[in-house]
């Protein structure tokens, strides 16, 4: 049985139809170690909401699926790029990245505004006051509700 999850992303930087046309991609520059460690949690299979931040509405737009574990991000180590962190090491690597494969693009965004208007949802991290990690677990019954709303 999968485990569920939600992931942020600017759609400017990379949308679900970016995902959907690479078909898969890792998931990397990820750089909170709460948002880390649920990585490190991910197993090959789990779900996850594709969710678009900071933009004009937020929110859950698509699913996709982890294809591969957490390994280190590479980019962690590259001096040009925007995610070096010079303390982390090839020998010592800090940060950690999975794969994810596109599973669907949804017709319609599901918004954050809609979401925390849900009594079914006012447990939910994402849905909390001051929640700001890229990287989130959620729970079969989130999920449930979630992809039943879709339904109607």
């Amino acid at each position: 049985m999968p485990n569920y999850w939600l992931m942020k992303s600017e759609p400017d930087a990379f949308s679900i139809d970016d995902l959907k046309r690479l078909t898969q991609s890792p998931w990397d520059g990820v750089r909170n170690y709460q948002a880390r460690n649920f990585m490190k949690e991910m197993k090959v299979d789990d779900l996850i909401f594709f969710y678009h931040s900071s933009c004009s509405p937020a929110g859950i737009v698509g699913v996709a699926k982890v294809c591969k574990e957490a390994y280190p991000d590479h980019t962690s180590w590259d001096p040009n790029s925007p995610y070096f962190d010079a303390k982390s090491t090839p020998e010592k690597p800090r940060w950690f990245m999975v794969d994810v494969a596109f599973v669907e693009k949804w017709s319609s965004i599901l918004t954050l505004a809609e979401l925390k208007q849900s009594p079914a949802l006012a447990d939910m991290v994402l849905t909390q006051k001051g929640s700001r990690l890229s990287v989130m677990p959620i729970s079969s019954d989130e999920w449930d509700y979630i992809t039943a709303i879709l339904k109607k």
